[in-house]
């Protein structure tokens, strides 16, 4: 994800989500947050999903992912999230978290495909609906890329 998909980035999140992100927040994860790594998936040059997550030494917390629901069923969510743990390994995550609606049975099942599991409930979570949600873990990332490497990567003289 660039600054450019920032406004479609945001659109997406208001469509497919009870409580998007506001505009202010996506420009400061993209052009500030030194954590923060968010993909994005096209189709003809349209923006149809996007994906998110924070990596801080060793953990991974996926922030957010949405797919316009007349792209669902595709397989773009998950390749959004499996590139996702590919890329968060490869920066050093050797687990990921994430909180999830507990009534959001269908992104609870894609976790479950990857091997997320719930460890715990965080009563009233959701500031909309005061729903609460579920806490996942995943232990297991894809394996990292021994020639991988970024902008940011910092190599050793």
């Amino acid at each position: 994800m660039t600054s450019s998909d920032i406004e479609a980035v945001q659109k997406i999140d208001g469509i497919v989500n009870k409580a998007p992100w506001s505009l202010e927040s996506y420009t400061f994860e993209i052009t500030q947050n030194p954590v923060a790594r968010y993909f994005v998936a096209e189709f003809n040059n349209d923006l149809i999903g996007f994906c998110g997550m924070q990596v801080i030494i060793d953990e991974g917390h996926i922030t957010n992912i949405a797919v316009l629901e007349e792209h669902r069923g595709k397989g773009i969510g998950s390749s959004l999230f499996y590139n996702m743990l590919s890329y968060a390994s490869n920066l050093g995550a050797v687990y990921m978290t994430l909180e999830v609606r507990k009534s959001n049975a269908p992104a609870i099942a894609l976790y479950k495909k990857f091997g997320f599991f719930t460890v715990s409930t965080r009563k009233n979570y959701y500031p909309d609906t005061g729903e609460d949600a579920y806490i996942m873990v995943l232990y297991k990332l894809p394996e990292a890329s021994p020639d991988f490497t970024e902008p940011e990567t910092l190599f050793e003289d």
